[in-house]
């Protein structure tokens, strides 16, 4: 958290570990902490700091923010990138599609799985201290309960949008008990369990806190909204959509209309160091740098991602957008999106010999695109130049495999290497720039969606067109290099029916948030990932060669393996999902 020093539950030891006696029975191993020896209110508020950490303990193997490689990687927003299909190659097999191999090693998804499941046991072993405090003194007790179920929810949710079957692991649960429990509940009681930890959050936490970073009320409301709208959408055992869930919807809308927040003036300043934690930041990851460690608490979970072929980045070239991901920002006469003949033709793919990319004439576009891909001959990350550095135009050159992956990158993800932000540790990048799991516009989408599935497609017109206009707006900073003119974003005058405000809510949500990591993930709540992601793959295999054999499979890749390293712990005791 900003303005919150991070403390690792080690550095309470000095405090509160019992110092050895002269007789050896005596001595309690310095390293093990019981509820006995930390349950003080001082000692209880590092244990919540450390809780905090825990969620953002990832780096860029095991993501626990960014979910660059499970949303995006996996959908039609972008290709894996690198140095071709060999480097990573566990994720140029989740792009194919390809989870079927015996060993899946220790890679991604196996320790997304522990690392999550690590830093649940932090959140419980804080909860379990909390809850043995008086009240009489410890005064903001049960608002950090509320923020250590805040907390554990989301772990919890982040794991069952990847693997679908999982344990639910709760702070009053023994250690022989944790052993015996499953990961085969019904699919809604999952998301049951989920739901009211984050309910007990939204009913005990203040509208707003002292210490930025630290969950509050509309986080709490925004992420119930969330989990409701995941769980409306009900699956069957192989992960087919049956029936969404009417009063569910109605809690989405209910839960959204108490989130405190708003859309930024400007897209960009979602994805800049000098406007995180602004009013479309409803809940972040925090990050810090210069703090008085070696590298500082930053983040590294996209550090394989900067442009290659430049000095002021340097490595590795990975999460390249899609050729049809570009396309999709197309426009019409009107400025709207072109929802069924996006991809009929590819826009910006057409390198001129000075390594820059023509525009077609008469193309125009929505702004986003300029502020979510790198494309040749225009600026990156909304800067000309940086000081004695160097040139920042966006050059073909900076492709690392352009052979294979193309040569569009990413923008989002990166900041200026000039920025406080920013450091590299060997040929890798990190930053404190926050990772945002929700943001504002977010909210008004889900609101659409509800309102949509229920019927009233009406009512969701405003709520798309409040984010349509803060998009045509976002033009102010340096983005296209002379050609601001092919910019065209217009509203929507009405929706003529239940069927074209869906489409239009699905385009909003992928333009709003491309390769921001929700893609494949809204697909799967949808149930129109097969139907999607293989027509996606017919036509870009035809343009990249890579994707020749990739398929996906229905009722199996909606979600990953459950890791086999945790059935073969468990005796068999966690079952696989569906299709493996």
């Amino acid at each position: 958290m900003k303005n919150i020093k991070y403390i690792i539950t080690g550095l309470l030891l000095s405090s509160f570990l019992i110092s050895c006696s002269e007789d050896f029975l005596e001595y309690e191993p310095e390293g093990v902490l019981s509820n006995e020896n930390v349950a003080t209110a001082e000692n209880a508020e590092s244990l919540v700091i450390a809780a905090y950490a825990g969620i953002a303990n990832d780096d860029m193997i095991g993501p626990l923010t960014h979910m660059w490689v499970y949303g995006s990687v996996r959908s039609d927003d972008s290709y894996k990138g690198g140095g071709g299909r060999s480097d990573v190659a566990e994720v140029d097999r989740y792009e194919q599609y390809y989870l079927t191999v015996p060993d899946q090693g220790e890679l991604m998804a196996p320790r997304t799985w522990t690392n999550y499941y690590k830093a649940i046991s932090r959140i419980n072993f804080a909860l379990s201290v909390i809850n043995d405090i008086p009240e009489a003194g410890y005064d903001v007790k049960t608002t950090r309960q509320g923020e250590l179920r805040f907390l554990r929810a989301h772990c919890h949710f982040m794991l069952k949008r990847i693997f679908k079957k999982i344990p639910y692991i709760t702070e009053d649960l023994t250690k022989e008990e944790i052993a015996d429990t499953g990961n085969d509940l019904p699919n809604q009681e999952l998301w049951n369990m989920i739901a009211d930890d984050f309910l007990f959050a939204y009913n005990n936490l203040p509208e707003e806190q002292d210490e930025v970073g630290r969950a509050d009320r509309s986080a709490a409301a925004a992420y119930l909204a969330k989990t409701k709208l995941y769980q409306a959408y009900e699956q069957d055992e192989n992960n087919q959509v049956v029936s969404i869930n009417s009063s569910l919807l109605q809690e989405v809308i209910s839960y959204t209309d108490e989130v405190i927040g708003s859309l930024e003036p400007d897209y960009a300043n979602n994805f800049l160091m000098d406007y995180e934690n602004g009013p479309e930041s409803i809940w972040a990851a925090q990050f810090s740098i210069n703090d008085g460690t070696r590298v500082g608490r930053v983040s590294f979970v996209t550090g394989l991602n900067s442009p290659h072929g430049t000095g002021l980045y340097g490595c590795c070239g990975f999460h390249l957008a899609s050729q049809n991901m570009v396309n999709s920002f197309r426009t019409d006469a009107n400025g709207l999106p072109l929802l069924d003949s996006f991809n009929q033709s590819d826009i910006l793919n057409n390198v001129q010999a000075d390594g820059t990319v023509a525009v077609s004439s008469g193309l125009t576009v929505d702004p986003r695109l300029d502020h979510t891909v790198g494309i040749p001959g225009r600026p990156f990350k909304y800067r000309n130049t940086v000081n004695e550095q160097g040139d920042m135009i966006y050059k073909f050159s900076w492709a690392r495999d352009p052979g294979v992956y193309g040569f569009f990158g990413n923008m989002k993800e990166q900041q200026a290497p000039d920025c406080s932000c920013y450091i590299k540790e060997g040929p890798f990048v990190g930053t404190s720039r926050n990772v945002i799991f929700i943001r504002y516009a977010d909210v008004l989408l889900f609101k659409a969606e509800a309102l949509i599935q229920l019927d009233r497609y009406t009512e969701a017109l405003p709520l798309i067109n409040e984010v349509r206009e803060r998009a045509a707006a976002s033009t102010q900073k340096p983005i296209a290099a002379g050609a601001s003119d092919i910019y065209n974003v217009g509203l929507y005058t009405s929706f003529p029916n239940k069927e074209f405000a869906w489409k239009a809510l699905k385009f909003e949500r992928r333009l709003e948030f491309g390769m921001e990591g929700p893609r494949f993930f809204d697909l799967v709540r949808w149930g129109e990932a097969e139907e999607t992601l293989n027509a996606y793959l017919d036509e870009e295999k035809t343009k990249r060669d890579f994707l020749a054999n990739a398929v996906f499979t229905a009722g199996r890749d909606e979600y990953y393996p459950i890791p086999q390293r945790e059935i073969d712990f468990t005796g068999g005791l966690y079952v696989q999902n569906a299709g493996y």
